[in-house]
């Protein structure tokens, strides 16, 4: 493989990268708490950063990349945990005609641009001027507003489906925790009248498995 195609493999593989931490970011704009919205998407920029990292070959460094993350995102998402708690909760809460997921998808896709071009150009943590980067990272942010508005209907959709789901497993696994209670409750009836002598050894199998048989 040559200079040239490994480049563009580590291109692709950014880009893969960043529009999956797009998604996730705008995903958590979805949550209905504001403020738990602006700690998953620092949490989910922070993932994204320790990815590009690897696929760079760049000694990822925690601090400064929460740093970074505070200097270019001053302006946009950071101000964002500012104002949330001014707003009702609810899904897909607006903030001036824009709502909280796009802003999300937004930051986190500059970013990400920001992070690739850097380390494309053979950059580190330790030259890192998030000055510098500033403007570039503003022009990206308007550019990945345009892409979030555009991909907000089907990561709604995708959402309430993941949480629909989630909200399935959850009632199943209480009623599966609560079956589990009522079988012991009954088993320890039906050990009870058996020491009584209420009902025999051979009674007592008949009706463990016929309670075992109901519940499956």
């Amino acid at each position: 493989m040559t200079e040239t195609s490994t480049d563009q493999a580590k291109s692709k593989h950014a880009n893969s990268i960043i529009k999956n931490h797009m998604i996730w970011a705008m995903g958590a704009g979805f949550i209905p708490v504001p403020i738990a919205d602006f700690f998953a998407v620092t949490a989910i920029n922070l993932d994204m950063i320790r990815q590009l990292s690897k696929v760079y070959e760049i000694n990822f460094k925690e601090t400064e990349g929460k740093a970074v993350i505070t200097a270019l995102t001053g302006t946009s998402l950071a101000r964002l945990g500012a104002r949330a708690v001014k707003f009702i909760p609810g899904i897909g809460s607006v903030l001036g005609g824009v709502t909280l997921a796009v802003l999300s998808g937004a930051s986190t896709y500059a970013l990400g641009e920001v992070f690739k071009k850097h380390f494309e150009t053979g950059g580190t943590f330790l030259d890192f001027d998030p000055a510098r980067l500033k403007k570039y990272y503003d022009e990206k942010f308007e550019k990945g507003k345009k892409m979030a508005r555009e991909m907000e209907k089907d990561v709604r959709e995708n959402f309430k489906k993941a949480e629909t789901k989630a909200k399935e497993t959850e009632d199943k696994t209480t009623a599966t925790a609560e079956t589990s209670a009522d079988v012991l409750q009954q088993l320890k009836s039906l050990n009870e009248l058996k020491k009584e002598g209420a009902i025999t050894e051979a009674e007592y199998e008949v009706l463990k498995s016929k309670l075992f048989d109901a519940k499956l």
